[in-house]
């Protein structure tokens, strides 16, 4: 079992990855330690350098609240339904409790326009306040707050200076930002750590906000506690929009759901493939990437896990979002982009910081973004498919997309790329980009004869036939099972989306075959390995986990090929590796239950959704099925 560890300060150890809480308000996003320390905050968004970035090096900055002197704590939870997180210590004189939020409030810009809005106004808005109650609720316990915000990625100290009456507020500015600590305790300053200490007793409770705009923060405990309720109202009404099966797993399918909002950037309804940067997927390892990007490969399977659940809202605003930046590209797609839409990515290393656990390089950017990933465009298709098919209808404007997009698709599908993995070795002939090829011929034709164009439905279809048989023709080994790439013996999870694409049916002799072989031949300990490093050369080394969205794919292929009991099994030791709080990181190491990777990972909460999904479907067949 690993221990709950404390984590922050310098020469503290790093908590599991997996003890984190996550808090977003929609714009930006934190990090929570066991031990009440804000160890991860970008601001003023989620890809913006970090303040608090003690999760890469514990002198980047932290933020705790918390009992004096005691560092682990006896739970942890959110609030049910909501993203507002409570952290409870029990010390030998009392119990303490903390409750954390990213503010939302009333739509803000009712006198101007915002500058960042892209999507239509909603009633709500991001406040961009970092709220912390702390409350004694038995005995008396010291109560402490430690602030060190450390600007630009843990290069620029912050200098902090009292401002207003007393010793309740200050102010410190760096990186173009101007931070605000507002609480009813008395603040003084160490160097760059705002830090403050009370005695509280039993009923006795105290606020602190953190603010980074114009936006007023709390000015009362009073006031903090109506905010607080305001917010926590909000996620619990946005969660009443949803519709989730009455099953043993829906509280997983809400987590996963709070989870996916929680990455969306609201301005643009871009949804982040993770809260963070650099943690890594090897221990004390070189895979180490930055993940606060949008992917279109995402697309498909979000508005899917968005649609079923009832989100229509956010499935339609991340569509937009996707046909925004497709029609900027006028053809030429990227794999991934900034959550602003932004095309360049570039990718730096941060020398000055020692990495999680030391795990170096630590990164910035994503050098991903110039590959050539031939799944963009089949994502991109797919997506418009499901947006059209809950419509009937196909505007001009998307219209035009999907003749750029699907020709990209058919005049690209013959040549080698670097797969969705994005592997940085040489560029081959992945099984799963050619099938994502497929499936922009096919749903393009689908969606030509919605639009009443007989000749691109007749040449679009031609060529998904052309891909098609292509496939079957060079992809499957002498078993009949589906291989990593054309020549190869390696298997890959990623042909697991053969049956969940609608590639072929999944009473398919070569789709059984494949995934039973992925299923006993690919997994360690029954999770899922995307490939084995020494079949793949994937640029790199050294080992990985398993990865969690493979494992997902698993249970809802074996759904399909008839195999529910054995889905059901892998689907409940699979949801056993949760976090604490419901929450996943990307890979999980199979002999330890250790969390992996960039967290929490939006595409394993979206194969999630879908592999619970399946199996309540094929429990009760009248539930809605997979995105194909």
């Amino acid at each position: 079992m690993r221990p709950m560890v404390a984590g922050g300060r310098a020469g503290e150890p790093f908590a599991p990855i997996a003890d984190y809480g996550f808090l977003s308000d929609c714009e930006t996003t934190a990090l929570v330690a066991p031990s009440g320390n804000v160890e991860w905050m970008c601001l003023p968004r989620m890809d913006s350098p970090s303040v608090f970035g003690s999760i890469l090096d514990r002198d980047a900055g932290y933020f705790r609240v918390g009992p004096a002197g005691v560092e682990v704590p006896a739970a942890q939870r959110y609030i049910p339904g909501t993203m507002v997180m409570e952290t409870t210590w029990w010390t030998h004189g009392g119990w303490l409790v903390v409750t954390d939020a990213l503010l939302m409030g009333p739509w803000h810009h009712e006198t101007e326009r915002s500058g960042t809005h892209r999507r239509t106004p909603t009633d709500y808005d991001a406040d961009h306040v970092l709220l912390r109650m702390i409350r004694c609720v038995n005995g008396q316990v010291q109560a402490r707050l430690d602030c060190m915000p450390v600007f630009d990625y843990g290069r620029e100290p912050a200098q902090w200076q009292h401002t207003g009456a007393g010793y309740h507020e200050a102010v410190c500015h760096g990186n173009g930002l101007n931070l605000r600590l507002t609480t009813d305790m008395n603040v003084g300053f160490e160097g760059s750590l705002a830090t403050g200490r009370t005695l509280l007793k039993q009923g006795e409770s105290r606020f602190v906000a953190l603010s980074w705009s114009e936006h007023e923060p709390p000015q009362t405990y009073t006031e903090a506690h109506e905010r607080l309720i305001w917010t926590v109202h909000h996620w619990q009404h946005w969660l009443e929009r949803g519709r989730f099966p009455d099953h043993p797993w829906r509280s997983q399918l809400q987590r996963s759901a709070l989870t996916l909002k929680g990455l969306t950037f609201a301005p643009t309804g871009a949804v982040a493939a993770a809260a963070t940067t650099s943690l890594p997927e090897t221990p004390q390892g070189e895979r180490n990437w930055d993940y606060r990007y949008t992917w279109i490969r995402d697309s498909t399977m979000a508005l899917w896990a968005f649609y079923t659940l009832g989100f229509d809202w956010e499935a339609n605003d991340f569509f937009y979002f996707i046909t925004d930046v497709a029609e900027a590209a006028d053809g030429r797609l990227q794999i991934m982009y900034g959550v602003d839409g932004r095309e360049e990515l570039p990718e730096s290393t941060l020398d000055h910081l020692s990495g999680y656990d030391g795990a170096q390089p630590v990164r910035i950017g994503n050098d991903a973004y110039t590959q050539a990933q031939h799944d963009v465009w089949g994502a991109i298709i797919g997506s418009i498919y499901l947006f059209v098919r809950r419509r009937d209808r196909l505007d001009d404007r998307l219209w035009k997309i999907v003749v750029k997009q699907v020709e990209e698709a058919v005049a690209n599908w013959r040549n080698p790329d670097c797969g969705m993995w994005e592997v940085r070795g040489d560029p081959q002939h992945f099984t799963s980009s050619k099938v994502f090829c497929w499936v922009a011929a096919d749903r393009g034709a689908r969606l030509a004869r919605i639009r009443g164009d007989h000749e691109r439905a007749v040449r679009w279809q031609r060529s998904a036939d052309e891909i098609h048989a292509d496939v079957l023709a060079n992809a499957l080994d002498h078993r009949e099972v589906f291989t990593a790439h054309y020549g190869a013996k390696a298997l890959d999870a990623s042909v697991l989306l053969i049956p969940l694409l609608g590639f072929l049916p999944a009473d398919d002799k070569r789709v059984r075959e494949t995934v039973l072989a992925i299923a006993n031949e690919l997994t360690e300990d029954d999770l899922v390995l995307r490939y084995r490093n020494e079949e793949t050369d994937d640029g790199f080394a050294s080992e990985e986990g398993t990865f969690t969205i493979c494992s997902f794919w698993l249970v809802s292929s074996l759904v399909m090929i008839g195999e529910l009991e054995r889905a059901k099994r892998l689907c409940e030791k699979l949801l056993s590796y949760a976090s604490p709080l419901q929450l996943y990181a990307e890979e999980i190491d199979p002999h330890t239950g250790r969390h992996l990777g960039n967290f929490p990972q939006a595409f394993t909460h979206l194969a999630l959704i879908n592999a619970v999904m399946q199996v309540i479907q094929g429990e009760r067949p009248e539930e809605p099925g997979a995105f194909a």
